[in-house]
């Protein structure tokens, strides 16, 4: 028993340590964004600001035109949260429980795309979208957020441990197949659905990359994009850039942290599900 205590103990303490390696970086960042002008480049550089102040939050949101920006992002993660959940539940349910011609092949084919990086598809999804007119549009950005192969695998790992007698009980009763999807269905998706949001949003707040090709317009671009400009020009003001930082980091903090216990669900139950 005393040697279980010990291992406990110690395991505890590496966990603390990962964690504070973990968390400093972050508290430094917040730290520094309150700092005066040229505080944080001292050395030894400060853990804590001599007198806060707000003027970097100020300037960005004002003469950074980081609030435009801001917004932009936040409507664009909520709409591809709203639309790559929905489409990935659809199509998770549909391979888990309905049954088609060829819906295994489909499936195998999908789990065999997920070996393909993404950036190889950006070329050709880009002279699709330009060929539609969709370039410098929301509308191109939130393309790739429709649906995703690991959003669809998930909800159908998930859904197959939804048993089927209950589905066809709801059918004998002659129920619809969407009334049984968003009555009985849906409830018992709650989990999974989370942890999608969380994905979701995550993957659009936190692009750089597909917004950089498809925004040229200054004005749509999104807070990553806006932010990587804003460096160029003021690359030596460390804490203007831990300022634009924190704007970046807190949303999808807080939502993370209000969607733990269903992301981590979702997680855990979607990989055993068989």
């Amino acid at each position: 028993m005393k040697g279980q205590g010990l291992k406990a103990i110690a395991l505890h303490m590496a966990l603390g340590l990962v964690t504070l390696l973990t968390v400093a970086p972050l508290v430094w960042m917040v730290s520094a964004s309150l700092m005066r002008s040229g505080e944080a480049s001292s050395y030894p550089p400060p853990w804590w600001p001599s007198a806060p102040t707000l003027d970097h939050y100020r300037a960005l949101l004002t003469q950074g035109g980081l609030g435009r920006q801001f917004f932009n992002s936040l409507g664009l993660a909520i709409a591809a949260t709203l639309l790559s959940t929905t489409f990935n539940t659809l199509a998770g349910y549909a391979f888990a429980k309905l049954r088609f011609k060829g819906r295994d092949a489909i499936f195998a084919a999908l789990i065999g795309a997920l070996v393909i990086p993404g950036q190889v598809a950006m070329l050709p999804l880009f002279l699709m979208l330009k060929g539609m007119g969709l370039v410098n549009s929301y509308v191109g950005v939130l393309v790739p957020s429709l649906a995703g192969i690991f959003g669809i695998f998930l909800v159908r790992q998930y859904a197959r441990g939804i048993p089927d007698e209950l589905i066809e009980a709801a059918r004998i009763d002659g129920a619809g197949e969407f009334r049984i999807f968003f009555s009985i269905v849906l409830p018992l998706l709650k989990p999974v659905l989370a942890t999608l949001a969380v994905f979701a949003f995550l993957g659009s707040w936190n692009d750089f990359m597909w917004p950089l090709i498809v925004l040229t317009d200054g004005e749509l671009h999104t807070l990553p994009v806006a932010l990587a400009s804003l460096s160029r020009e003021h690359v030596q003001d460390s804490e203007l850039m831990m300022a634009g930082a924190v704007i970046t980091v807190l949303p999808v903090l807080g939502l993370f942290l209000m969607l733990q216990r269903y992301y981590l669900q979702g997680l855990t139950l979607g990989g055993v599900k068989q």
